[in-house]
């Protein structure tokens, strides 16, 4: 007992030199040429691209050989022909989990704040809906929407070390939602290149909310996964709110426009998929990591997450 109150007093130690905290300091003590920019992790992301985590579904290398499954197998060549099908990207509902308990409620009064406080700050509260507006929302959005899945898989796998135990798949599954929410912003950052104010306004913002997500997820994971079950709540209006506009002419420049070359690649677009294909396909994954969370915080932290099984079981 005593040494697993001191590893975990060690890691609320540790949160106040979170990678993003410590990511501000550097960049303030860097000099110019050595000053971290977003042209230059676009860059890597495009030359090595992440494969989707809809294709990710194949056996652990140390499974039995799968020579067994059918072509139709979720592990097969057919699920790497599309990420979402065109069913399946006009299917996406808005929906909502009414709250059921303290936690949940706790969990939506802090999203309707933070909706509220950012709906003014990225200007989306007023005027009509514009594309250049959008960008700005959507980029900023998804340079802090990508922590939430980072920060639980990475305490999930201290925990594994720290009790030397199986973690039944849940790490895997909240990394493929960070490192999904982070194509996302790889992807729109191929239209706008954001100025330095804005990229110093995001690293304050992932520093605060890294270590306040850090200390809130040690204290109630289903909180934490409620909470980014109703902020991907919003994200889904979001972007429905986007593909309404785009369908009424509203985004200017957007409209006919070609998809970025990253995401054609990512979701396995059509060569003349245009930017309302990028917005649908982004949709559907924020409705994804909407029922994955929803579902996470309504399961019990040591069963197994009902999302990383193989024909072999669990590997985690």
């Amino acid at each position: 007992k005593h040494i697993v109150c001191v590893a975990s007093s060690l890691q609320l130690i540790f949160s106040f030199f979170s990678p993003s905290t410590m990511f501000i300091a550097r960049s303030l003590i860097a000099s110019p040429k050595a000053a971290f920019t977003l042209q230059a992790l676009r860059a890597a992301s495009t030359a090595n691209t992440a494969p989707h985590f809809k294709v990710l579904a194949k056996p652990h290398p140390l499974s039995p050989p799968a020579a067994h499954l059918s072509p139709d197998s979720t592990l097969g060549e057919t699920s790497y022909k599309a990420v979402w099908s065109a069913e399946e990207v006009q299917q996406v509902k808005e929906t909502h989990i009414t709250p059921a308990g303290a936690a949940d409620k706790v969990a939506l009064f802090g999203i309707n704040m933070v909706r509220a406080g950012f709906d003014i700050f990225s200007g989306y509260a007023f005027g009509p809906i514009n594309e250049h507006k959008l960008l700005r929302r959507i980029i900023f959005l998804e340079t802090v929407a990508g922590i939430p899945g980072m920060v639980a898989g990475s305490l999930r796998h201290l925990e594994s070390l720290r009790k030397m135990r199986r973690d039944q798949g849940w790490i895997h599954t909240l990394l493929e939602e960070a490192e999904n929410e982070r194509m996302h912003l790889m992807c729109f950052t191929e239209l706008k290149n954001p100025g330095k104010l804005f990229q110093a306004m995001a690293m304050m913002a992932q520093g605060i909310f890294w270590n306040v997500y850090f200390v809130a997820y040690l204290a109630s994971p289903t909180l934490c996964h409620r909470f980014v079950g109703y902020l991907e709540e919003e994200a889904v209006k979001t972007y429905s709110k986007a593909i309404e506009a785009y369908d009424a002419g509203q985004l200017g420049s957007w409209q006919g426009k070609p998809a970025p070359a990253l995401a054609k690649k990512y979701w396995f677009l059509s060569d003349d998929a245009t930017m309302r294909d990028v917005l649908l396909a982004v949709r559907a994954d924020e409705s994804n990591h909407r029922d994955v969370n929803h579902t996470l915080a309504s399961t019990q932290s040591r069963a197994a997450s009902p999302f990383k099984e193989t024909p072999f079981g669990s590997y985690q």
